[in-house]
């Protein structure tokens, strides 16, 4: 009987290695997989490549992870944001490496990794610092960059329900780059708010099919719906 759910995100986590390339889901707060996050700082594994949109805020998530001197190299489309005082401060302290990915290069990449593509020509990037030492084209009068797939390791991604194969769906704009993390990666950790009964999600809604996640952790949320409650 194929059940993907761990006991809990620690167990979930428990096979990532020194070294590892982690991609993490999530649009500033939208979609951040907080639970999982805090299990891979827990288990302090380090040297680790992390895949993601930025390099955290404040203190907590990404953030945290990057304060606890576990991640040596980030790529990330933002790398400076609104309170990314803790990316700011390694970098400039030399402590951890950044290749900057525009956005939409980004998602491109990681799909490309999933659906076995060996490379594309965008004119993202095409005349600038991100071009150099990298193959250029000129199409139709249009001047384009090769880039490559970003294959990962681990997918960490948060999702709004899940039945125990790992078919998924996504809240809104939660979704972000969940979908094609999860392609590109050898071993993709869904964090879910709810376990569904297998039949229950409507096949035409499942964004991300359950071949493409090897666990479940079912998160606790009664916390934020406390809070919500006042």
């Amino acid at each position: 009987m194929i059940d993907k759910l761990c006991p809990s995100a620690r167990a979930a986590l428990a096979e990532i290695p020194d070294g590892a390339t982690i991609a993490v889901g999530g649009f500033g707060g939208a979609g951040m997989p907080d639970d999982l996050i805090s299990a891979l700082i827990e288990q302090g594994t380090r040297h680790l490549t992390l895949v993601s949109n930025n390099a955290g805020q404040g203190d907590t998530g990404l953030a945290a992870l990057l304060k606890a001197g576990q991640v040596s190299r980030i790529l990330c489309s933002y790398p400076r944001m609104v309170g990314s005082h803790v990316f700011e401060s390694l970098y400039r302290a030399g402590k951890i490496a950044l290749e900057i990915v525009p956005q939409g290069n980004l998602a491109e990449r990681l799909r490309a990794a999933g659906t076995g593509i060996g490379g594309f020509y965008t004119p993202t990037g095409y005349g600038t610092l991100l071009a150099e030492g990298k193959e250029t084209r000129t199409i139709d009068g249009r001047g384009y960059v090769l880039e490559y797939p970003i294959h990962v390791d681990y997918a960490l991604i948060k999702a709004e329900a899940g039945d125990r194969w790992g078919n998924l769906i996504y809240r809104k704009t939660a979704r972000n780059f969940g979908p094609v993390m999860a392609m590109a990666s050898k071993n993709t950790i869904a964090s879910i708010g709810r376990l569904c009964e297998l039949g229950e999600l409507d096949p035409e809604q499942v964004v991300t099919p359950g071949i493409f996640v090897k666990r479940l952790v079912l998160r606790d949320e009664t916390p934020a719906l406390l809070t919500q409650a006042g």
